[in-house]
């Protein structure tokens, strides 16, 4: 048998974030990622009763965005669930209300960043556990340096954020980076894409997860700072993120089509 001939590169498929000629096109892409990152959460046990929140802006109206309503849980939600919500808080499409405390902080998330296309809130386990310390995620394994430099941690909680003055707040601890831990409260990430900002929120709540049990378990090695950088420019792109979420997407998608109704 002759060895066989390995396949040239250009012929083989490698998945890329589309583009799309037309609003309404995109809108809709947009609109079925949000409710997949949605129903991932909550398989993903990052629900809490009400809490946890998503939001991608809409590509034709840049201070409106959709996002999962209020009280719908996250395993059932559909795209006929979204409502459209201006940047004051006000339903413009839909049939439910919007969770007010989480939008206000969401709202001046995207208004502080208009290179943020989608932004991820969550109450989730390990995130809340961690920012109980007050403390940032360490370099001590090669995932973690992906937030590397690239993450905050805003040290006050002053409640539930309905107060847009505290939300900006928020807005500017975060600053240029690719997430926010809550002291006390939470965590959130942000990306270019609704993949990206859900697959950090994913990697972040892992992250945290490990930090606490190395913790717990003795003394972490930390990675250099060379190296953590250095992985970080490998691993910390939304590019990257956009990718390490598809093998996520496609099984919801494939496994909850009625999602997309």
């Amino acid at each position: 048998m002759p060895e066989p001939t390995p396949i040239p590169t250009d012929q083989l498929h490698f998945a890329l974030p589309p583009t799309h000629p037309t609003a309404a096109e995109e809108r809709r892409y947009r609109k079925e990622r949000l409710v997949a990152a949605v129903r991932l959460f909550g398989r993903h046990g990052l629900d809490e009763g009400v809490s946890g929140q998503l939001t991608v802006r809409d590509p034709e109206f840049a201070d409106c965005f959709w996002t999962n309503p209020f009280g719908v849980p996250f395993a059932l939600l559909t795209v006929s669930d979204l409502v459209l919500v201006n940047g004051d808080g006000k339903v413009v499409e839909g049939r439910h209300h919007v969770n007010q405390a989480a939008f206000t902080l969401h709202a001046e998330i995207h208004r502080a960043r208009p290179d943020v296309v989608a932004a991820a809130h969550s109450h989730s386990p390990y995130g809340r556990a961690l920012s109980a310390l007050g403390e940032p995620l360490e370099p001590i394994t090669q995932d973690a340096c992906a937030f590397y430099e690239d993450h905050a941690v805003h040290a006050a909680y002053t409640g539930v954020a309905v107060d847009p003055g505290e939300a900006r707040r928020v807005a500017a601890v975060l600053g240029p980076h690719k997430a926010v831990i809550l002291r006390n409260h939470g965590v959130l990430t942000v990306g270019d894409s609704v993949d990206a900002a859900a697959w950090w929120l994913l990697a972040l709540e892992r992250c945290c997860q490990v930090q606490l049990a190395a913790k717990a378990a003795g003394t972490p090695v930390p990675i250099a700072h060379e190296d953590a950088v250095r992985t970080r420019e490998q691993l910390g792109s939304d590019l990257v993120a956009w990718i390490n979420y598809q093998p996520l997407y496609q099984q919801i998608a494939r496994g909850e089509p009625e999602m997309f109704e």
